[in-house]
C-alpha cells in the first residue's frame, strides 16, 4: 500500500508547490507571459520586429539590460542559423535560455557538512529579512533538523519579539539579549549555544539599517569575525535577503553587502507583490551568486526552495 501512495503524496506535494509558484507569481506572468504570448504567437514569422518586442517585455519586466542581451543573443544566433523557423519554437527556445541563465551559478547546499552550520543572515530592513529566518526555521524543524535562532538585530524596535515569536511557533530556541546590546555577543552566545546543543542549524539574524551607512557594514564584519572565531570556517553561509519589489534598487543593494562582506547566496522576497519579477535574472546575471529560496507569498509554505525550471513555467503558465 505504501509503494502505490507515497508516489501521488510526493506528486501532490510537488503540484501544491507549483500552484503556489503560479498564484504567487501571477502578476508577473499577467505582465509578463501574456505580453511574451501576443508578442510571438501574434506574429506569422520570425524577424526582426519579433525580437525587437521581446527585448521591450524582457526589459519592462525588470530583466535588466545584460541578461536580456544575452537572451537575444542567444535567440538571434538560433534564427540567424535557421534552427527557429516559427513563433511557437522562438518561445519554446526562449523558455530554454531562460531556465540555462537561471541554472548557471546554481550550487549544492549541503547544510549536513558541518554541525552547527551557521548562516548569517544580512539585508536591509523592509526586506522581509527577519521573517525569511522565521520560516526557514519552521520549515527545517518540521524536517527533523536541530534548529537554533540568534536575535542578532539588536537595534530595531520590535525585531527581537519579532523572532522569539517565530521561535515560539516553530518550537526552536532563540538566543537573545536586551535590546540595543551588542549584536557580536550575540552571535557568539549563538554559536557556542550551537556547538553546546549539538544543533544542526544555527541562523544568526542582523541589523538591517540602510546599505548606505558604513557604520552597519563595519558592524555586519564584526560579527563574522567573532563567529569565526568560535567556530572554524563560520560562519558557513552570508546570506543576503532581498525585496523583490523594489526592482533595480536590489542590485546595488547586492554590490553594497557583496563588496563588504562576501555574500554566498541570495533569497528574493516578496515577488507576489510586483509585476517585475525579472529582475531575478538580472540579479543572477549580475551577481552570479546561487538563489537558495525565494518568496511568492505571506504564509511559511510561500518560501520556496528556488527552482529555475519550476519558476520559468510558471511564468508561462496559466
Amino acid at each position: 500500500m505504501n509503494d502505490s501512495t507515497e508516489p501521488r503524496i510526493e506528486e501532490e506535494k510537488q503540484g501544491g508547490f507549483f500552484s503556489r509558484l503560479k498564484n504567487g507569481l501571477s502578476k508577473t506572468r499577467d505582465s509578463f507571459s501574456k505580453g511574451i504570448d501576443n508578442i510571438v504567437l501574434g506574429k506569422a514569422k520570425v524577424g526582426p520586429e519579433l525580437m525587437d518586442e521581446i527585448e521591450e517585455a524582457l526589459l519592462i519586466a525588470d530583466a535588466g539590460m545584460n541578461s536580456t542581451s544575452r537572451i537575444l543573443g542567444e535567440l538571434n544566433q538560433e534564427v540567424a542559423q535557421n534552427h527557429l523557423r516559427t513563433p511557437e519554437q522562438v518561445q519554446a527556445h526562449l523558455k530554454t535560455i531562460m531556465v540555462r541563465l537561471l541554472s548557471e551559478h546554481q550550487t549544492p547546499w549541503d547544510l549536513a557538512s558541518k554541525k552547527p552550520f551557521v548562516v548569517l543572515v544580512i539585508g536591509i530592513n523592509g526586506s522581509g529579512k527577519t521573517t525569511t529566518i522565521g520560516k526557514l526555521a519552521q520549515k527545517w524543524s518540521k524536517e527533523g533538523k536541530k534548529v537554533l535562532l540568534a536575535a542578532g538585530d539588536t537595534f530595531r524596535a520590535a525585531a527581537i519579539e519579532q523572532l522569539q515569536m517565530w521561535s515560539e511557533r516553530s518550537g526552536v530556541p532563540c538566543i537573545a539579549q536586551k535590546h540595543g546590546a551588542d549584536p557580536s555577543a550575540v552571535a557568539f552566545d549563538a554559536v557556542q549555544a550551537g556547538i553546546a546543543r549539538k544543533s544542526d542549524i544555527v541562523l544568526i539574524d542582523t541589523a538591517g539599517r540602510l546599505q548606505t551607512n558604513t557604520n552597519l557594514m563595519e558592524e555586519l564584519k564584526k560579527v563574522k569575525r567573532v563567529i569565526g572565531k568560535v567556530q572554524e570556517d563560520a560562519p558557513h553561509e552570508t546570506m543576503l535577503v532581498l525585496d523583490g519589489s523594489i526592482g533595480q534598487n536590489s542590485i546595488s543593494q547586492a554590490r553594497l553587502f557583496h563588496e563588504a562582506l562576501q555574500i554566498d547566496s541570495l533569497i528574493m522576497t516578496k515577488l507576489d507583490g510586483t509585476a517585475k519579477g525579472g529582475i531575478l535574472f538580472n540579479i543572477v546575471q549580475e551577481m552570479k551568486l546561487p538563489v537558495r529560496y525565494i518568496g511568492v507569498g505571506e504564509k511559511a509554505e510561500d518560501l520556496q526552495k528556488f527552482d529555475p525550471t519550476a519558476f520559468v513555467n510558471a511564468l508561462f503558465e496559466r
